[in-house]
């Protein structure tokens, strides 16, 4: 009973480290699946570090196969506001208990849910959201707040460069060098929290042959599978994850 609970935690483990792969491919918004999965499996506060050697090796891998798509300019834009919203996300982490990390991390995820519905069901309003002067500068703040508290950050970037009609390659590009700027970044903040250790990084390591698989199998996808149904269901599996983070 033993050895078929844990393989049944490695199993799921390794589902959200191929979360993390796929996200990285392009689906940015399974990347929520990976924050709940984590987050149930180890604890809100340890799932953060635990996720971020994980999500610098599929930005390691994620950089150079879109490095022909995008550039460095859109990143050094958004840097400013990113790093205020780094600031305040550590801040918070740093003293909140894990239950009240929980249902912080299940808030950022239903806001992470209410903007991807906006966008879809209220473009309009999404519209008049990002001709206004602010947008840049909140989506740079959210997405740092949202990347340091619970590594959920992707669907707030794709959404601000969706929103500067972005084609669909070159939006990966930017997002694979921006994600693998700011998780450097939050590499010594982590580690001041002990949150990244030498007994999760040997986690790291049994969970990374997920995030591998995760890459090359989002490669694969991005150009067989229509991305809007994919990320509806995505939609409607983290706006779940994220209730059950809030009150279960």
């Amino acid at each position: 009973m033993v050895c078929a609970g844990m393989s049944s935690f490695y199993l799921i483990a390794l589902l959200a480290a191929f979360c993390i792969g796929l996200s990285k491919a392009g689906f940015s918004g399974i990347s929520m699946v990976s924050v709940v999965l984590l987050a149930d499996l180890y604890g809100a506060k340890t799932s953060v570090g635990l996720a971020l050697p994980l999500l610098i090796a599929a930005d390691l891998m994620a950089w150079p196969a879109f490095r022909n798509h995008g550039s460095w300019r859109p990143v050094w834009r958004l840097l400013g506001p990113t790093l205020v919203g780094l600031g305040l996300g550590w801040w918070l982490l740093g003293w909140i208990p894990d239950a009240a990390a929980r249902r912080v991390i299940g808030g950022c995820v239903l806001l992470m849910v209410v903007l991807q519905v906006s966008r879809r069901w209220k473009p309009r309003m999404f519209d008049r959201w990002v001709e206004s002067r602010g947008f840049g500068m909140g989506a740079g703040i959210l997405g740092g707040f949202a990347t340091m508290l619970a590594n959920a950050a992707g669907p707030v970037i794709q959404l601000y460069l969706m929103a500067r009609k972005i084609p669909k390659m070159e939006l990966i590009g930017i997002g694979a060098r921006f994600f693998l700027l700011v998780n450097l970044l939050k590499v010594p903040l982590n580690a001041r929290l002990a949150l990244i250790t030498p007994d999760s990084l040997l986690e790291n390591a049994r969970l990374l042959p997920g995030v591998v698989l995760g890459i090359f199998g989002g490669r694969w996808l991005i150009r067989h599978v229509p991305q809007a149904a994919f990320e509806w269901m995505i939609v409607v599996f983290s706006a779940l994850a994220g209730l059950r983070l809030l009150f279960w």
